[in-house]
């Protein structure tokens, strides 16, 4: 990741949910559009384009992430949560595929060698839940409400995908108040 090779940063990925109110099968593209507008669409396409990365998500719905999150809390605990998230995020934005939808789930954690039993337990159940929701509720509280949001050093929180720029910035803001 940039952070880590540009700036030297330690970086602990910790599950968020965004959107608790979607439904549990998504939402519609077409809500989701009628929200935020098309332009919305075309920027993050620019984004991703600019850093040589691939925007393609699914066409028809915007998952609902809390059953990919508590999966990739269960890859924490079996010390493979990196590979997981890196591989749930190649799914959605890249590979277009519903990373809200169970059996996509299980295929993607078959891939990454979590055990299928463990898998099913997660998605058939509850389990993490809490750890998704009290990590979620942290975040908040230092007022995180995009995706991805930082906090560096524990003093300075940075919200959205921002351009390596706003980071150079908040590390030399951070250098300068010690």
């Amino acid at each position: 990741m940039a952070l880590e090779r540009r700036f030297g940063a330690q970086v602990s990925w910790l599950p968020f949910d965004l959107h608790p109110e979607y439904p549990p099968e998504g939402l519609p593209r077409p809500e989701l559009i009628e929200r935020y507008g098309t332009g919305m669409t075309e920027r993050m396409r620019e984004f991703f384009a600019a850093r040589g990365l691939d925007y393609n998500p699914h066409p028809d719905v915007v998952p609902n992430t809390m059953s990919a999150l508590r999966l990739t809390e269960l890859a924490r605990d079996l010390g493979k949560h990196g590979e997981m998230h890196d591989r749930l995020m190649d799914a959605y934005w890249a590979e277009a595929q519903n990373i809200g939808d169970a059996d996509v789930l299980r295929t993607l954690a078959g891939e990454m060698g979590l055990p299928g039993q463990e898998v099913d337990d997660v998605l058939g159940t509850d389990r993490y839940r809490d750890r998704v929701v009290d990590s979620t509720r942290q975040a908040v509280t230092v007022g995180a409400n995009a995706v991805p949001a930082f906090v560096l050093d524990q003093r300075l929180l940075v919200l959205g995908a921002q351009p390596e720029a706003v980071f150079e910035q908040a590390f030399a803001q951070l250098e300068a108040a010690e």
